[in-house]
């Protein structure tokens, strides 16, 4: 398992935007799958966005499809979640998440096997 680290998570009104970036330990495989997962209070951990090492794959929720881009620089070893057009059903814990063969669509039924730490997002209506 590789070591994750979240950071961005915060407070914001809903409409406005939010990035999460996820730093994976220096030694990293480049060909790492990484993405994000999220969990609402009382609710089970659900699928969000995940990224192909190269980044030519990419696959979102469709709750989110649209208004949050994921993107990574694989020379800092970092995948980023852009949030835009927030609402409070977003309201969640987010957490980075990898693994070294599954493919993003696959993710939301297959978890992967690496899981950061979370950070909290929480959109005020």
């Amino acid at each position: 398992q590789v070591q994750l680290v979240e950071s961005g998570g915060g407070l914001v009104q809903a409409g406005g935007s939010l990035r999460l970036s996820c730093a994976a330990s220096r030694d990293t495989p480049i060909t790492l799958v990484m993405g994000w997962f999220r969990q609402a209070a009382g609710k089970e951990r659900e699928f969000v966005a995940a990224i192909s090492w190269n980044g030519i794959g990419s696959h979102y929720a469709d709750s989110v499809q649209g208004r949050f881009t994921i993107s990574r620089d694989n020379g800092q070893n970092t995948v980023y979640l852009q949030m835009n057009n927030l609402k409070p059903e977003d309201t969640a814990v987010y957490y980075c998440a990898g693994d070294a063969s599954k493919w993003p669509s696959t993710w939301a039924t297959d978890k992967p096997d690496s899981w950061g730490q979370g950070t909290q997002v929480t959109v005020s209506s």
